[in-house]
């Protein structure tokens, strides 16, 4: 009877089970676990035959979702054992990917390291082998890579191959073709990419070191040219609905406690969250408020800060913005991490705010906290899985925005978008080393193994909502005026403008409280247009 439900199951999805993984799923008692993996397996994979290979090549994916759904469930700890996924921490140089409780309808999984000893040069080995391994095992199956081999063995092939490898080197050639180094773990190898494919050549600007992609190629010995390559590419099939009237907000770069706070209108936007303005009847909706770090200013972020701070200490500007978020109906989940400004070390991934001066926060009942970047799951329900939400407050953007040429082209501070998007071309929040102070994590914690229906990010202090590949990407504006320092580096933020998303019907709300006088003021953005 078991498997007779599956093959249903099978038919509703439109996949196809090899026999040994539905022999395998029969066994799992819980068919509510069995629909979710099916579900999961089929959007983040794009197949639609999944055999063991298939979940080989996914096996981070796989065992980040696993872990998400219930990890006191015997179902699912068998599932885990029979799908051959190994899903124990490591505990020598960071633990990664664990897996909070649940916080209600918000689930948690964490990416943040714990520091238990001096880094070394073979901690950033490690870091990068994982990596490479990780973005091949993506790539492996993408199906324009054909007679894929190693660096090692191309002087033997003649004729088309494909190369999976890691950028080492990008430069320009005296006759202004573009040539790479790259690497995998067998070796290194260079490619030419012509400027006389002006189509290819264009794509291949944007290409930033330390990213992995996927090269077909033609050539002999040690020198080739690319005819194609692919990015590893974050791509969802469809965009889910939820079967609950439930609405999500998106806010971030608060700067509580420097004088230019727009205190008068964030009060504004808590009194509409409370049903004190007027009789919105999406009000009651909203379930889920994510603010996406810089909750509060800081001290000491940037030379004479001090002249901008209302208040100068880090632990009472907590304090402050505490009483100010206590103040939200307790029926919303606040989900927060943190941002460069908010007491927490530069390097990425960022921990939970710091309990020594950010307590207040810890204490509220409503509040979830998360690290830097995060995965959130919220609103599943029986048979839904629910909505994955990747948090990452942004700071490796600007360096993306100044060296990219497309993006620099498309004044991409003013539509961070675009470098979200770019972002999810690579799979990577951060994909040159350089871009970002990071922690050398066995698991890299800025890779997205888990494509996101939602990717929430700030810094830019730019209000922005699009799509991309199904993926709905939401950019935060700031609740702080322009500071003479923002200012001196040409930096025109937007203010007080609040996406909201229902998730029942996607349809999408911009909330503007910038001028206190029109208060609710909103427009409605028709994002099912939008591609």
């Amino acid at each position: 009877m078991v498997r007779e439900e599956i093959l249903k199951i099978c038919v509703e999805k439109s996949v196809l089970l090899d026999n040994e993984i539905l022999g395998v799923l029969s066994e799992v008692k819980d068919l509510g676990v069995v629909r979710l993996v099916i579900e999961k397996i089929k959007n983040q994979t794009n197949k639609r035959f999944i055999t063991r290979e298939v979940l080989r090549s996914n096996k981070d994916m796989l065992e980040n979702f696993l872990q998400g759904i219930g990890e006191n469930s015997e179902h699912l700890k068998s599932l885990k054992v029979k799908l051959g996924l190994n899903l124990e921490i490591s505990k020598t140089t960071c633990s990664c990917a664990e897996i909070k409780p649940d916080f209600g309808n918000v689930k948690v999984a964490s990416s943040s390291p714990t520091f238990g000893k001096a880094l070394v040069v073979k901690d950033f080995v490690t870091h990068f082998r994982n990596r490479f391994n990780s973005f091949r095992n993506v790539l492996d199956v993408h199906p324009k890579l054909k007679n894929l081999i190693s660096i090692n063995k191309l002087g033997a092939n003649k004729g088309q191959v494909s190369i999976i490898g890691l950028v080492f080197d990008k430069r320009i050639s005296k006759n202004k073709n573009i040539i790479l180094d790259v690497e995998d773990l067998t070796g290194r190898t260079k490619l030419l990419i012509n400027n006389s494919k002006p189509e290819l050549y264009e794509r291949a600007q944007d290409i930033c070191l330390d990213s992995v992609i996927g090269f077909n190629c033609t050539g002999s010995n040690n020198f080739f040219f690319v005819n194609d390559f692919v990015f590893p590419e974050a791509i969802l099939d469809m965009r889910k609905k939820s079967p609950l009237d439930e609405s999500a907000l998106f806010i971030g770069d608060l700067h509580f406690g420097s004088k230019k706070f727009l205190k008068e209108e964030f009060l504004n936007f808590i009194e509409y969250l409370n049903g004190n303005l007027n009789e919105d009847p999406e009000i009651d909706k909203i379930k889920y408020l994510f603010i996406v770090g810089d909750i509060v200013t800081g001290v000491g972020n940037y030379p004479n800060q001090e002249k901008d701070l209302e208040i100068g200490n880090l632990e009472q500007q907590f304090e402050e913005i505490a009483k100010l978020l206590g103040k939200i109906r307790k029926d919303i989940k606040i989900i927060i991490c943190p941002g460069n400004h908010d007491g927490v070390r530069l390097m990425e991934p960022q921990p939970l705010f710091s309990e020594k001066y950010a307590w207040p926060l810890h204490d509220l009942e409503n509040v979830v906290l998360v690290e830097n970047p995060s995965n959130i799951n919220i609103g599943s329900f029986e048979d839904f899985e629910g909505f994955n939400v990747l948090m990452y407050h942004g700071f490796s953007y600007f360096y993306y925005a100044r060296n990219i040429p497309s993006l620099i082209s498309g004044n991409a501070i003013d539509s961070p978008e675009k470098i979200m998007q770019y972002l999810l071309m690579n799979r990577h929040l951060a994909p040159t080393h350089s871009s970002v102070q990071s922690y050398p994590c066995e698991k890299d914690a800025h890779m997205i193994r888990q494509i996101p229906d939602i990717f929430v990010s700030g810094h830019t202090h730019k209000s922005g909502v699009s799509y991309f590949n199904n993926i709905l990407l939401v950019s935060v504006s700031t609740w702080e005026e322009m500071t003479p320092y923002q200012e001196k580096f040409g930096n025109t933020p937007d203010h007080c403008k609040v996406p909201m998303i229902n998730l029942k019907t996607r349809a999408v709300k911009i909330l503007d409280f910038e001028k206190p006088a029109q208060k609710t003021g909103s427009k409605e953005v028709e994002m099912e247009a939008i591609e």
